[in-house]
Parts: C-alpha cells; structure tokens; sequence
C-alpha cells in the first residue's frame, strides 16, 4: 500500500475512533505533503514515497526541537505533546539503523572516497545519505562523518 493512502486510511480510522489528537497530527502532516506537492508541481501525479519519507523525517525534527525548546522554557506539557505527535509520525519512517550500523556504513564510504581530512566531510555525507536514504537521521550521520575524519 502506498504510503500516502496508509496515512489517508489512519486517519480515517483516528477520526472514527474518536482518536482527535492522532487525527490532527495526520491531518498536519497530509498539509505538509499537499503543499509539497504544491511546490513541487505534482499535485495531479502525488509524491512518491522515499519524498513523502523525507517530509515525515523533517516534521519528526521540527516536533523534536520544538519539545527541547519547550523543556528549555519549562513547558513540560506542551513538550509532551510534541514529544507525542513525533511518536505518531515516526510510525510512518523505515526502520532507522542503529549508531553502530550507520558507523559501519560511515567507515565504509570514509574508506571508497579515499577521504583523510574534514574537507571531504559534505561528499562523505552525501555519499551516505544517498546509500541509507531515510533510515538514518542526518545529524547523526554528520557526526558520526566528522568523527571518521578527525
């Protein structure tokens, strides 16, 4: 089943199952993707899944940084929401690698590119990125590449 159906069909399930907080997380994210496809054109065609990965993983980050900024603030409740709402979303992301595995592939292309100093460090990252897709977060990918090259 395509991606973008299985959030159509949960949140028809959330809003007969009278879930209101699941409802609105899903609607927010089919705006996200309905804008994004918007901006890219494609509205009649739609965005085919690793696109629709990639906007999840970025409404993942949004509501993880708005949850420590909230818990910088004191905000425990509101944090625990947006803590709550990444949860949803994060059901909709592949299965992320662990460190150790996002090491390994890391070492990997560190090794194929021949890479010895930090001014290698973007084509590294894009190199892992292209490989793991969006199974990987990219700051983890980012430090786990600098610390390859330092």
């Amino acid at each position: 089943m395509a991606l973008k159906q299985r959030i159509q069909d949960d949140l028809k399930a959330a809003l007969l199952g009278g879930d209101r907080f699941v409802a609105e997380t899903l609607r927010g994210l089919k705006a996200a993707i309905l804008n994004e496809e918007v901006a890219k054109n494609e509205r009649d065609a739609g965005l085919d899944d690793a696109s629709i990965e990639q906007i999840i993983a970025k409404e993942v980050k949004k509501r993880n940084e708005s949850a420590a900024i909230y818990d910088q603030n004191m905000r425990q409740d509101s944090a625990a929401d947006e803590r709550r709402e990444a949860d949803i979303l994060s059901q909709y992301l592949p299965e992320q690698l662990s460190e150790a595995e996002l090491k390994t592939v890391v070492d990997a292309k560190v090794a194929e590119l021949g890479a010895t100093d930090v001014k290698m460090m973007g084509q590294v990252i894009g190199a892992v990125k292209k490989d793991v897709g969006n199974t990987a977060d990219g700051g983890m990918i980012a430090r786990l590449v600098k610390e390859a090259l330092n």
